[in-house]
């Protein structure tokens, strides 16, 4: 018989986000550096009985939040397009700097941030990073200048690697003295490999509704 709900709808996920001081990096670590594995976001998938292809990793300091997220076992180049950021191949992060789950709608604290492996450039195969708006929101939040967050994508031999920092200034509301809990959730797009989200798949309305996102705890 299938299963009609998978099963880490039915768990509140907390996760833990480390304390990374030397972000925003510079020179050819990139924006973040190497994020540690305790900065892995990894939430049970075997509940499902899933793997994962892709490596997604948050880290939290004073000055924002760096991403990294490591896609391999590709055939072929990635594609994407700007204008059709979840249709592209890359990552895109939710965050709620509230963690404001109990109603379904988000607010201006909740953000949707596309980092794209192709997609930017004259001919739509450059790396790319943007924000844009929320579905169905309350109240948006400010949508960013992207040349204000520092980004990196390279290709690998069987995949790329997308590096963001993105700044307090671009988050509303972040406060870790006083919000150390987050609201989070990401999904992976891929052309070969498929998707890979967070937790709850494509058929739940994860990209408008903040009430689906895990908590991320901010650690030091």
């Amino acid at each position: 018989m299938p299963t009609l709900v998978p099963a880490r709808f039915l768990v509140r996920f907390c996760l833990s986000c480390p304390y990374v001081k030397s972000m925003p990096a510079t020179g050819s670590a990139g924006p973040v550096g190497d994020l540690p594995e305790s900065a892995r976001l990894v939430a049970a998938p075997d509940l499902d009985g899933l793997t994962e292809f892709a490596d997604v990793r948050v880290g939290w300091n004073e000055l924002g939040l760096g991403v990294t997220a490591v896609v391999s076992g590709k055939k072929n180049p990635p594609a994407g397009d700007r204008d059709r950021p979840r249709s592209s191949d890359g990552l895109t992060l939710w965050i709620d700097t509230r963690d404001a789950r109990a109603g379904h709608r988000a607010t201006r604290y909740c953000h949707q941030f596309h980092l794209l492996a192709a997609g930017g450039g004259p001919d739509k195969d450059q790396p790319v990073f943007l924000q844009s708006k929320i579905n169905r929101a309350l109240l948006d939040a400010p949508l960013c200048d992207p040349k204000a967050v520092p980004f990196r994508g390279i290709r690998t031999r069987t995949g790329y690697r997308l590096d963001a920092f993105l700044p307090a200034a671009v988050l509303a509301g972040y406060d870790p003295d006083q919000h150390p809990r987050l609201g989070i959730f990401y999904a992976v797009r891929d052309q070969d490999l498929g998707d890979q989200t967070l937790t709850v798949p494509g058929e739940f309305p994860f990209s408008d509704d903040p009430s689906l996102w895990p908590v991320l705890e901010l650690t030091k």
